[in-house]
């Protein structure tokens, strides 16, 4: 038996109010209150009602579909911190009766300005770019006639709607923690030209830094990635050591503290070590891992609110949006200040 497609008539019905009513709510028209169009909508989601905008920004038909684009680089890794967002971005669509398609853009793809098939054939509603991509692949997808939002990074162009974590401010926050801890030999691991995040990490700790009186020196700044985005099995430590390192992510503090203590080292009593996202990473290490905790889940939710309000308004603007986290105080930071 065929089940019988939902009307909005339906949800009249069910709602106790007139079919115009739902048609305004559900078409984010005026003369709805907001606590009844949530009511509605949420209604309309339970019985499962298919949307069927037609799209402000193309004139089409909607497909239902998000495309959510992610360099291939960054999801080598099988517990990457993108996986837990795209899993968010999925469950997050699916309350606004969206699909998210997720495109793997390999690196031929990115540097010849090949854009997934899903996209040059318009099978999606809109684009969430997730992670970095070059300056030339992101003026080929700004240049499709569709919805674009960046999550968890940022290019030149101020036009584009984009959610980020508060990447300086984050670790600027872990930099000072180490120094209200005693400790002013400080490094950082990462590569500061691979990504817009751990540039602004980076500039996060030197704000730090240059506050406290502390020198930059220039052999405690430490490249953790080559040039195509992959960690190197070996971070190369300079012959002196400082008291403590600030890493880009968890996973770099993970893998920073097993090589440290191959080394002889013991973390923390003789190197304090500080990671950031607060992944699984910073917990299955020993020790665990102080680190900040990206709220994922709310940058996540502000993506796809942004992305279903642009397709439904071609004049939504918002700019860029950042998400604050905050700090997990775990065990491995020793405090110095008294011996």
């Amino acid at each position: 038996m065929i089940k019988k497609s939902v009307t909005m008539s339906d949800i009249a019905r069910e709602m106790g109010c007139s079919t115009v009513t739902v048609s305004k709510a559900l078409g984010d028209k005026d003369g709805v209150s907001e606590e009844l169009r949530s009511r509605i909508k949420q209604k309309a989601n339970d019985m499962g009602y298919r949307f069927s905008y037609v799209s402000k920004v193309s004139g089409e038909v909607l497909t239902h579909n998000i495309g959510v684009l992610v360099a291939k680089r960054f999801i080598n890794d099988a517990s990457a911190f993108y996986w837990v967002v795209y899993r968010y971005i999925v469950e997050l669509l699916q309350k606004q009766s969206y699909y998210g398609i997720l495109e793997v853009v390999p690196e031929s793809d990115e540097r010849s300005g090949i854009m997934p098939q899903s996209v040059s054939e318009k099978k999606v509603d809109g684009i969430i770019v997730l992670g970095q991509f070059s300056d030339g692949y992101v003026e080929r997808m700004l240049s499709v006639p569709m919805p674009v939002v960046f999550l968890d990074f940022y290019s030149s162009r101020s036009d584009v709607e984009t959610v980020l974590s508060d990447n300086f401010f984050g670790a600027y926050t872990l930099t000072n923690y180490l120094i209200n801890k005693g400790h002013r030999s400080i490094g950082f691991i990462g590569t500061i030209t691979a990504t817009s995040s751990i540039q602004d990490r980076y500039m996060g700790y030197y704000k730090s830094l240059l506050e406290h009186g502390i020198p930059l020196r220039d052999d405690w700044v430490i490249g953790d990635r080559d040039s195509e985005g992959l960690s190197y099995r070996t971070i190369r430590l300079p012959d002196e050591m400082p008291t403590a390192f600030v890493c880009n992510c968890d996973r770099i503090a993970y893998q920073l503290i097993n090589q440290l203590k191959s080394m002889g080292y013991r973390i923390p009593d003789d190197i304090s070590i500080v990671g950031y996202d607060n992944h699984i990473y910073s917990t299955i290490s020993n020790p665990r891992i102080t680190t900040l905790d990206v709220d994922s889940y709310r940058m996540s939710s502000e993506a796809v609110e942004i992305m279903v309000k642009k397709i439904r308004d071609a004049n939504y603007h918002c700019g860029r949006i950042l998400v604050t986290g905050k700090l997990i105080e775990r065990d491995s930071v020793k405090d110095v200040r008294h011996g």
